[in-house]
């Protein structure tokens, strides 16, 4: 099964959790191999998802966002071995209202068209922002 985005219950259930304050979210990112635009537009998934990110940069920043970690996968220690992704990163919001006015705003909208061309599958989960240590848990 493929994950390329969210549906209506799925949204409000993120919507709904009981927390003040900003969010994180976790983008495990697989691109296809050659993007599917509707218009026929010819890219590679890395290409189109880099369009994406250049042209949703400018509203990400406007609402606060900001990357607080990218990483470049390796090698599966613990999970499915032919489960693999080519961006992971966690985005950091300052608030769920931000990441709603961001997925609203029509210029990132029409970044989204370069998403859906590049992305076989994805993953994305909400998390609280913790703080970080020396040890696990």
């Amino acid at each position: 099964m493929t994950y390329t985005g969210f549906d209506g219950d799925s949204f409000r259930a993120f919507r709904d959790v009981p927390r003040e304050g900003p969010i994180q979210m976790l983008n495990l990112v697989k691109f296809r191999a050659q993007a599917r635009y509707e218009d026929g537009r010819e890219a590679t998934g890395a290409q189109a998802y880099a369009a994406y990110g250049r042209e949703s940069a400018p509203v990400f920043k406007r609402l606060g966002g900001r990357i607080v970690w990218s990483g470049t996968m390796e090698h599966m220690l613990i999970g499915p071995s032919d489960e693999t992704w080519d961006a992971c990163f966690i985005a950091e919001y300052p608030s769920v209202d931000a990441f709603v006015e961001m997925i609203k705003d029509p210029d990132y909208r029409a970044a989204m068209v370069h998403r859906q061309a590049a992305v076989e599958t994805s993953r994305l989960i909400r998390m609280e922002p913790g703080k970080a240590g020396s040890g696990f848990g």
